[in-house]
């Protein structure tokens, strides 16, 4: 009795000892991943800090072109023995936005020009118009679906898990994996080409891809060689094409197109990639430019 004692009491001390170990280096890792997570923000934080300096001295010029410092990437750079850091801004409003299909009544009229433009751009990377359709029922104020490939509440609450269509202006793109007809490849062929702003926000003519600006002209003349809109881009010192541009070449299309273009950017995406160690973050961080000043609007931590 004494010895099968003994040998209960080791095991119970034996597993006593395991737990409190296990406990102590769970505490730990929580601890390590609290201090890396908060040290990663911070470089986060001094990234959007630089890319708002760089930003305010592009203020004062009168267009936003990819030839300005805003647009060259910084880094990667060794911020101390174990932290990378690299950083790159992008032009939100080069994109097509999404939130631009909606009118002033939270609704899309049919025969609208964003909407169609949204269509073409779809057709262009070769994707089936009819998401055009879904994108529409996501974000309009109406529980309606948009004929033949809509999608509204009834859609999504078959689905498992159930959900519903938000119905207002989305903030950002990944909600459009929701989509039924969305999948990975899908969103990853689309994502380079759209944005999620405020309603009123403009397409940068200057800034815009080629793909972008066929899908606003209705006609393939710039995505089948990018090179060659790189390169007249740099003859002319950065914007090309400009709307004075557009406006003596489309004459018949730029009534439908100036309400929808400008040659300056308010909106501007930082991506910001941070290794500590070996452990990855990466923080997209949309900033808003005005006279007021800089501001972070959103924050993303690892996903767009």
């Amino acid at each position: 009795m004494a010895l099968i004692t003994a040998l209960v009491l080791v095991a119970m001390a034996t597993i006593l000892a395991t737990a409190i170990a296990f406990r102590s280096t769970l505490t730990a890792r929580r601890g390590i991943a609290i201090f890396t997570m908060t040290q990663s923000m911070r470089f986060g934080e001094a990234a959007e800090a630089m890319a708002a300096y760089v930003l305010q001295q592009a203020l004062n010029s009168p267009v936003t072109t990819p030839n300005q410092d805003w647009a060259q990437p910084y880094g990667p750079i060794q911020m101390d023995e174990n932290t990378t850091l690299e950083a790159q801004l992008e032009d939100e409003q080069g994109k097509f936005n999404i939130n631009h299909l909606l009118g002033a009544q939270g609704v899309v009229a049919p025969e609208s020009e964003s909407l169609a433009e949204f269509k073409r751009l779809l057709l262009e990377l070769q994707i089936d118009p009819g998401i055009a359709s879904q994108v529409v029922d996501w974000i309009d104020a109406n529980s309606e679906p948009t004929q033949p490939d809509g999608a509204e509440d009834s859609t999504y609450l078959a689905m498992v898990p159930a959900y519903r269509t938000p119905n207002i202006p989305i903030s950002s793109i990944s909600e459009l994996l929701a989509l039924p007809g969305m999948n990975r490849a899908i969103y990853d062929r689309l994502s380079p080409y759209i944005t999620a702003l405020p309603v009123s926000a403009q397409v940068n003519v200057c800034t815009a891809s080629g793909v972008v600006l066929d899908a606003m002209l209705g006609q393939i003349e710039w995505s089948s060689d990018p090179t060659q809109l790189q390169a007249l881009r740099t003859q002319a010192n950065g914007c090309f094409p400009d709307t004075g541009y557009l406006q003596r070449q489309y004459p018949n299309l730029w009534p439908k197109m100036q309400p929808n273009v400008i040659e300056t950017s308010h909106y501007f995406r930082l991506r910001t990639w941070i290794a500590l160690g070996t452990t990855q973050f990466t923080l997209y961080s949309l900033i808003q430019r005005s006279n007021g000043g800089i501001h972070i609007i959103l924050r993303t931590f690892g996903t767009e």
